[in-house]
């Protein structure tokens, strides 16, 4: 059986669930919640020493970090890779874009508005950046949805479940997804997917902040 570590309300270790949840693979789940430095324990660090959730652990020892890596090695001989070389190659562009271009700002505008004093010099001046690149990250998703349901080809994959885990609470980062209609409707068509299962609402502490990120 798969042993996946992750933190519930991280995008990140939210999109392994999902695609377990979707494949309907066993797994065991064992929550390490890495804001209140349970990554950084010996006893994890002697699983992945970059120190960081997701990773999802076998039962021959094998550990296997990286959520994009991880979801690449599930969805292997399933549907939700495709087989075609140029669209395995497509959506693996895609995993590059989620990592580079969009979690990076969409997902770190969500953590300092959720999980750092309102206070956080982080704020004033990381907030202004985040915003702006991940407003130009949305607008590529937007292009492309326009003519395509899809981010992994013809069906939903891999590429698609990446890119939803961050973008369907991008409301929580600030963004404002009124002016993006086709990412709307693609967000609904993921929650329509079999298996289909929601992230978990952040805790009540980080609730509070997200509120009060938004009324400030």
């Amino acid at each position: 059986m798969i042993t996946a570590y992750g933190y519930s309300v991280s995008g990140n270790c939210y999109k392994v669930r999902l695609l377990l949840e979707q494949l309907g693979r066993a797994y065991r789940w064992v929550e390490i919640d890495s804001s209140k430095g349970e990554t950084r324990t010996p006893e994890f660090l002697a699983k992945n020493r970059n120190g960081r959730v997701p990773i999802i652990e076998l039962d021959d020892g094998r550990v296997l970090a990286e959520s994009n890596a991880i979801l690449f090695w599930l969805a292997e001989g399933t549907s939700f890779l495709p087989e075609d070389a140029w669209e395995r190659a497509q959506a693996m562009g895609w995993l590059f874009f989620e990592q580079y271009s969009h979690e990076p700002y969409i997902a770190v505008a969500r953590f300092i508005r959720g999980w750092t004093p309102l206070d956080s010099p982080r704020r004033a001046a990381e907030l202004p950046r985040c915003m702006d690149r991940g407003h130009q990250a949305l607008a590529v998703m937007e292009d492309h949805l326009r003519e395509h349901d899809w981010f992994t080809g013809a069906g939903y994959g891999i590429a698609d479940t990446a890119l939803f885990a961050y973008t369907d609470v991008a409301h929580d980062g600030g963004f404002d997804l009124a002016e993006y209609p086709a990412i709307r409707a693609w967000l609904a068509r993921v929650r329509e997917t079999p298996g289909f299962v929601a992230m978990p609402e952040p805790t009540t502490e980080n609730a509070a902040l997200l509120a009060a990120s938004s009324s400030s």
